[in-house]
């Protein structure tokens, strides 16, 4: 009986409490002068509109850049290539992404080096970054269509199905790591793995 007591003594403690200080902010609301509340509210949005605009400005600036870096891999890996072949480059520079394995944007995916224990040097991943090779030009027929594909993948990357094809070489070679993987496609002059 005493606990129940002392359960409805802080209840009502606890609403007498709430409904004074609502009281209070009303009566100051009501009474007080506004001009501090309407000034830091002005400059809170204003803050938050800056914010914003930074947010996007940089947004804009990742993905110019991302797309960038893919169309210079098609650009590179497969100018020559028939347009179904500089797509699916793009997706395996996507799938790599995508994967755990590998950097988590594409300019990371596309610059990636790794050690290698034969040549005892790092080793990159797409092997035009390793050439002292101009960049491309962008009047140039071939960049201009690598960078319409770049767009387009990077826009929808669920377009293209390599079957999650990460690896791809030229077919006139034989590395020795393809032995270990799974031929998904043969497209051009590239063959893709899994």
């Amino acid at each position: 009986m005493i606990g129940n007591l002392k359960y409805r003594f802080r209840s009502a403690v606890r609403r007498v409490t709430l409904h004074n200080l609502w009281s209070s902010l009303r009566f100051y609301w009501l009474s007080g002068d506004r001009s501090n509340v309407v000034f830091t509210t002005s400059i809170v949005l204003v803050m938050c509109a800056i914010g914003l605009t930074i947010q996007l400005t940089i947004h804009s600036q990742d993905k110019k850049r991302e797309v960038n870096c893919l169309a210079l891999n098609v650009y590179h890996e497969a100018r020559g290539e028939p347009d179904k072949g500089k797509y699916a480059v793009a997706k395996v520079t996507l799938n790599r992404v995508a994967s755990r394995h590998y950097p988590t944007t594409i300019c990371e995916v596309v610059y990636q080096k790794g050690w290698d224990y034969i040549r005892k040097r790092y080793v990159s991943a797409f092997s035009w970054t390793e050439l002292d090779e101009r960049p491309a030009t962008t009047n140039n027929r071939a960049w201009q269509k690598a960078l319409q594909i770049a767009t387009e993948v990077y826009e929808n990357p669920d377009s293209q199905d390599l079957k999650g094809a990460l690896f791809y070489h030229a077919k006139h070679i034989r590395p020795s790591w393809a032995r270990k993987k799974i031929k998904v496609a043969r497209i051009g002059r590239h063959i893709f793995y899994q």
